[in-house]
């Protein structure tokens, strides 16, 4: 078999697009915009060895395997293709299985491949060789420099002005990124009620924006987080500012904290690193760094629903090492367990996946700098990330929860708070 009579005898016809190979053999419409290459054996291997989106991703970022008909920094649209690519598999018998397997051997493709360089380490690698127990302060700090201290360079592209890192709100049609970022700390800072003379912890808080907006308001705002180069970004950015008497951003774990009495807890896009175990502990931990009467909102990604699934080996290897999703109910639930009384939810994926396009956009326009910066290969790897991400969000895959809880005084009552919802939507 040559390898599109391989992808054949793996698939049902029609396929959705074009699949061609380095030993000149092809199949699906020739006059389909969208294609599939598979450039050379290693590429090869690399799909026959890590069946799924592993062994794709690793072809992919190494050039063993090619997409035309999108921008790698936005291949959007392919990822609707895949989806009716793999619906179109079929199991082979035994007999096809047997002649699948001489033929990959024929290509030197049940080779084990080298791990590309940008790949992280497995889970299970890191417990059982590292000796790193999960989310312990060390393997914790680990995972997160791996995706975050890419180089503030690099994300000052992919984000534009705005620096954040998060979901952005985006209130019509034509709002930028940089006003939907600055209207998403907006949200956040009249959900938690917050007034000059108020005290804000923000944890995991990224290059340090909403702890800036907070404190051009008057409130002192101190913000943790785990990336060396975040912080370094965000110290510098408070002392241009001049906020140095209102904001501080220290490199730190949440959970090495000392203050407390805290009017308002932000929490935004931490939860997915914490891991589901340790929920509990988090917001037991959050519950006591507020005030009675002091109010926490959580910002995350979600799954739609409660069911505990882990994440697929691409995202755990390449983009978020450990990390985990819960549903809103978890989180909710979990919230109240530790003593919050909870005041609202609501879900902003359509605004996630906005973000996510405007993100893909911007690394497409700043292509050239940012192959420059971090190599091709990370380039492709978070266009890739990104535009799956869109997709995941538009088809409802994940989902983005704000979830406002609040620490009610001795007498149960919320004290200053108002009986109905005060912020601007």
């Amino acid at each position: 078999m040559n390898i599109a009579e391989m992808v054949e005898a793996l698939t049902v016809a029609p396929l959705p697009l074009r699949i061609s190979a380095f030993d000149g053999s092809a199949t699906g419409p020739d006059d389909s915009p969208f294609r599939l290459d598979v450039a050379n054996e290693q590429g090869l291997a690399y799909i026959a060895t890590a069946p799924g989106d592993l062994g794709l991703a690793r072809a992919y970022i190494t050039g063993g395997l090619e997409i035309s008909g999108e921008h790698p920094a936005h291949p959007y649209r392919m990822f609707d293709i895949l989806q009716q690519l793999y619906k179109a598999v079929r199991r082979p018998d035994a007999a096809t299985v047997v002649t699948l397997l001489r033929s990959l051997r024929r290509y030197n493709a049940l080779k084990i491949q080298p791990i590309p360089e940008v790949e992280q380490t497995s889970r299970w690698r890191k417990a059982l060789v590292e000796g790193l127990s999960r989310h312990s302060k060390e393997r914790d700090k680990e995972s997160v420099s791996s995706h975050y201290d890419v180089g503030n360079n690099f994300y000052e592209l992919v984000l534009g002005d705005s620096m954040t890192y998060t979901c952005a709100y985006y209130p019509s049609a034509d709002t930028s990124l940089e006003d939907a970022q600055d209207n998403k700390h907006r949200l956040v800072f009249e959900k938690l009620h917050l007034k000059e003379g108020d005290r804000l912890l923000d944890v995991g808080c990224g290059w340090g924006q909403m702890v800036m907006y907070a404190a051009r308001r008057g409130v002192k705002s101190l913000g943790v987080t785990l990336s060396q180069q975040q912080y370094e970004w965000a110290r510098a950015a408070i002392a241009e500012e001049g906020l140095e008497g209102l904001a501080e951003v220290r490199c730190l774990d949440y959970r090495d904290v000392k203050e407390e009495d805290f009017d308002a807890v932000s929490a935004i896009g931490i939860l997915e690193h914490i891991g589901r175990d340790n929920y509990e502990n988090f917001f037991t931990q959050i519950y006591s760094k507020l005030k009675p009467g002091g109010r926490m909102l959580n910002h995350c990604i979600t799954y739609p629903d409660n069911r505990f699934r882990k994440t697929g080996s691409f995202i755990d290897r390449y983009i978020f090492p450990d990390g985990e999703l819960a549903g809103s109910g978890t989180i909710i639930s979990t919230m109240q367990d530790a003593g919050f009384e909870v005041l609202h939810e609501e879900n902003l994926r359509y605004d996630y996946q906005r973000t996510l396009h405007d993100w893909c956009e911007n690394l497409k326009a700043h292509w050239d700098q940012a192959t420059t910066l971090v190599g091709e290969p990370i380039a492709k790897l978070w266009g890739l990330y990104m535009a799956g991400s869109e997709w995941g969000f538009e088809h409802n895959i994940v989902q983005l929860h704000q979830v406002l809880g609040i620490k009610l005084l001795d007498d149960g009552s919320r004290g200053d708070i108002p009986r109905r919802f005060w912020w601007q939507p």
